[in-house]
C-alpha cells in the first residue's frame, strides 16, 4: 500500500449530473470534486450496507439542485457529532452527506448516484485497516490504514479551493460553538 502519493488529475469534464432512483432529487456538479474517497471504515460499511463508501468531496456551492431539495436526516457518526445525510423523501436513496466539521459548506456526494459513476474512481482509499479482507486494492492505489495528511495527497488546485473555503468553515464552526 502506498504511503504518500497524489491522486491522478481530476477529470475536468463537468458538469456531472446525478440523483436518486426515482429521479425526484437531481443534482449537478459544476466543478470537479476536491477528492474522491473510498472509505473502508466500519461506520461507512454499516451506513452503506456495503464494504465501503465512495464519496466525491465538493464544496456545496458547486452543486446545483435544479428541482426538489433532499431531506436531511441526522445520523450518528464516529466523531460523536453526527452527520446529515441528504435523502430523497420518496425513494430514500442517500445522495450526499454533510459531516459536522464542515457542516453545510461541503458535500460528500455518493459517487454511485451519479448518472456516470464510472467517471469518478477513487483517488485514495482510507481506513483500510478495517477493510473487508476479501476486498483487494490495486497495488498502485493510494491507500492509508487510517486517514492521511491532506497536503501530501490532494492536488494543488484542490488545496487552493479548500483554502478559499476555510474562513467560511471557521465561521460555521464558531457559530456551532457559540
Amino acid at each position: 500500500m502506498a504511503d504518500e502519493t497524489s491522486p491522478a488529475p481530476a477529470d475536468a469534464a463537468v458538469p456531472r449530473e446525478g440523483g436518486c432512483d426515482c429521479r425526484r432529487i437531481r443534482y449537478r456538479l459544476t466543478a470537479a470534486p476536491l477528492i474522491v474517497h473510498c472509505c473502508h471504515c466500519r461506520w461507512c460499511q454499516r451506513e452503506s450496507g456495503a464494504s465501503f463508501a465512495l464519496n466525491a468531496m465538493i464544496e456545496s456551492d458547486r452543486v446545483e439542485i435544479p428541482g426538489d431539495e433532499p431531506e436531511l436526516v441526522l445520523t450518528p457518526s464516529a466523531s460523536g457529532r453526527g452527520q446529515l445525510i441528504a435523502r430523497c423523501p420518496d425513494c430514500r436513496v442517500a445522495v450526499w452527506s454533510h459531516y459536522a466539521g464542515n457542516g453545510p459548506l461541503m458535500r460528500f456526494v455518493r459517487v454511485g448516484t451519479l448518472d456516470d459513476p464510472d467517471a469518478l474512481p477513487p483517488d485514495v482509499h482510507i481506513f483500510t485497516a478495517s477493510k473487508q479482507p476479501w476486498v483487494v486494492l490495486p497495488p498502485d492505489a493510494p491507500a492509508f490504514a487510517e486517514y492521511y495528511e491532506r497536503e501530501r495527497v490532494w492536488r494543488p488546485e484542490s488545496l487552493a479551493r479548500r483554502a478559499a473555503l476555510l474562513p467560511r468553515i471557521a465561521a460555521y464552526q464558531a457559530q456551532q460553538r457559540g
